[in-house]
């Protein structure tokens, strides 16, 4: 009994030094163990939407605010006195080249013709006689040349009487329809009077202003389009385009010709004139992808091979139903779709493809 006491002691000691010791459930101290350092996530770059394209051959044109004008206008005038005895038009009508608008009266113009050519077959005797005589020896060569000139002198008589009486019969100088007739049968005119005015309307020109980015783009004989507020469709070729600007606009007059035999384009209607230009290499994009950089210039953003958000200014260089064509850009480049108003140029982003679902 003695010794099982003494054995019991025993363990009991060696156990009491062992929880001691402090190394139940522990394979080495607290100094030996690594402290745990946490170390911050990386910031995580900024999502944008991106889509790659090339640029494609654009058929560019220029589309000008214009109107129609009569490609001649003329305001006949009275060249004689006298009192108007008849017309022959009114207005509205057409007429050909020397149709008659109206006749003046001829008042004693007849009477003093007749008169004008007795007096040139007297000059004309005298001047025979007075020719032969001095063959003879008779006259001298001074008078022979006296009855010259007044022999010249009447058939001028004759001829202005002649020329006189022609201006009573106004005629239409060309083709075309007459625009207004101030006059009526009765009134007199006097040398510069306004008789009528006279437009041709075939061809007629369309009219427009061109900036001077583009009129050295424009050359006569470039074929161009237009359209009349009420849908007439015209087609026709550039005849002019000033060399001069516009000292208010600083803009060029550009003139396109075109036919209209049947007069069914009148002078003055507005029209939107387009006249395409050489293909060139474009971009076709929204207007939603258009941004403005800090001085107000217009561009859009894009993300280079690093990532790296650049803004580059681009020109509108046509427009329709699908958007808008940009030139100035890289031939192939990779535009922010989505998100271009949360970056800045020179920001690196994390593009996403368009269509492609954005990692969380």
């Amino acid at each position: 009994m003695k010794s099982s006491y003494v054995i019991a002691a025993l363990v009991a000691a060696a156990a009491t030094a062992w929880i001691a010791s402090g190394q139940i459930g522990r394979h080495g101290s607290a100094a030996d163990e690594a402290p745990v350092v946490e170390h911050p996530a990386p910031a995580r770059l900024p999502q944008v939407r991106v889509r790659t394209q090339t640029a494609e051959h654009h058929a560019a044109e220029i589309v000008l605010r214009g109107r129609t004008e009569a490609v001649r206008t003329v305001r006949l005038r009275a060249e004689t006195r006298g009192t108007v005895a008849e017309i022959m038009v009114e207005k509205g009508a057409s007429v050909a080249a020397g149709d008659e608008i109206l006749r003046l009266s001829q008042d004693d113009r007849l009477a003093k013709l007749r008169q004008a050519r007795a007096l040139l077959e007297q000059r004309q005797i005298e001047h025979e006689a007075a020719s032969t005589l001095s063959e003879k020896g008779y006259r001298s060569d001074t008078n022979v040349a006296e009855t010259r000139a007044r022999l010249e002198e009447a058939r001028a008589a004759v001829a202005a009487m002649e020329i006189d009486i022609g201006y009573t019969t106004v005629r239409a100088p060309f083709d075309g329809i007459v625009d207004d007739r101030p006059v009526e049968i009765g009134d007199f005119l006097d040398v510069g009077d306004p008789i009528a005015t006279i437009v041709d309307l075939d061809p007629i020109l369309v009219v427009g202003q061109v900036s001077e980015r583009d009129v050295e783009a424009i050359s006569p004989g470039d074929v161009g389009t237009a359209r009349t507020v009420n849908g007439i469709e015209l087609n026709g070729k550039v005849r002019y385009v000033s060399s001069v600007a516009d000292q208010t606009t600083r803009t060029f007059r550009v003139e396109l010709e075109v036919p209209n035999p049947d007069m069914q384009v009148k002078q003055g209607v507005s029209t939107e004139l387009r006249l395409p230009l050489p293909p060139r290499l474009a971009h076709l994009v929204s207007p939603a992808l258009l941004t403005l950089a800090d001085d107000g210039t217009l561009g859009v953003k894009l993300v280079n091979e690093e990532g790296i958000v650049e803004f580059y200014p681009a020109s509108i260089i046509g427009d329709g139903p699908e958007g808008v064509w940009l030139e100035g850009l890289p031939e192939r480049a990779t535009f922010i779709v989505v998100g271009q108003e949360f970056v800045t140029a020179g920001q690196k982003v994390e593009p996403v493809p368009e269509g492609a679902m954005p990692t969380s």
